[in-house]
């Protein structure tokens, strides 16, 4: 709330700093040259003595910042789409549906906001069974 109050949606990004194991089951996990052990989803040094990375997706991110964190649907989606391809000087091509840019979004459940499909350069590599493909032109 402070972020958003003080600086607003086009100032804030959402980001995750997850690791390899990131969506994957409990298990095993390299990690540089370390061994993490990933528990219900925790990321851990196999003895338990501290946290060893992130596993949040945006995905969860996106649910977890409208559910749990009580922001509108319009500031996270643009805290995860619009200000972090502006800040990184990528607007021209990425962050909002407009002709000429990538043809990249994902689409999640209206209810739920659980995923359900996604498109990368206009072809669905998830779930776009439900979906039509973008043409090009």
């Amino acid at each position: 709330d402070l972020a958003y109050n003080t600086a607003g949606a086009d100032r804030v990004a959402l980001i995750t700093d997850a690791m390899g194991a990131a969506g994957m089951g409990d298990g095993l996990y390299p990690l540089g040259p370390l061994q993490v052990q990933v528990k219900d989803g925790v990321a851990m040094l196999p003895d338990g003595s501290s946290i060893a990375g992130s596993t949040l997706t945006l995905d969860v991110a996106f649910k977890r910042s409208i559910t749990v964190n009580g922001l509108t649907l319009n500031q996270t989606v643009e805290s995860l789409s619009a200000t972090p391809a502006r800040l990184l000087g990528l607007g021209d091509t990425i962050g909002s549906l407009e002709t000429g840019k990538l043809a990249d979004l994902v689409v999640v459940d209206s209810d739920t906001y659980d995923l359900a499909a996604v498109m990368r350069h206009g072809q669905w590599i998830l779930g776009g069974e439900n979906f039509p493909t973008v043409k090009p032109g």
